[in-house]
């Protein structure tokens, strides 16, 4: 039986290169230089506690998904960088993630979540939808509408966190 434990790391640490190297490759795959001039600017500190955190999900010691929130204003936690190993999609890893941060966020005083997703990734709107993200855009069929003007491809969720909406999650 394979172990599967939650882990808080840094950011910046070492280990997370190859998840991190495959979540920008799908993005490159995906996207092209899409998003490219919207490049945004991370700062390490807005991923440390206690209003940040970064974890990874390991499984027998191998890093196989992760998730990050960082401050979006002060009861928001805005939500990043979940992602599954491309071998290990459809097993409900990124579900497992997205609960995670839910629960720690909570604990740290957030109130809200935000995140985004882009325009060509109906898998995770399908995963927030599901679990109570309240999409800020028209669901349309042809999601491409949101990559023209004056759309910038990102696609918005809102989800008001608490005790009972976080269990109902689990």
């Amino acid at each position: 039986m394979s172990e599967q434990m939650f882990r808080e790391v840094s950011p910046e640490a070492p280990e997370l290169q190859p998840i991190l190297t495959g979540l920008f490759g799908e993005y490159s795959a995906r996207y092209g230089a899409f998003f490219t001039s919207q490049k945004e600017v991370e700062l390490t500190e807005w991923y440390l506690p206690p209003r940040g955190l970064f974890i990874v999900l390991e499984r027998d010691g191998e890093i196989i998904a992760m998730g990050a929130y960082k401050p979006y204003d002060a009861v928001t936690a805005e939500f990043k960088r979940i992602w599954t190993r491309s071998d290990l999609r459809r097993q409900g890893l990124a579900l497992l993630i997205l609960q995670e941060l839910e629960r720690r966020a909570l604990r740290a005083g957030y109130q809200r979540v935000f995140l985004t997703t882009g325009f060509r990734q109906p898998e995770a709107v399908k995963l927030y939808i599901g679990h109570g993200y309240q999409p800020q855009f028209a669901l349309l069929e042809d999601m491409e509408v949101y990559s023209q003007p004056p759309h910038d491809g990102r696609l918005r969720f809102l989800k008001v966190i608490d005790v009972h909406s976080v269990a109902q999650a689990s």
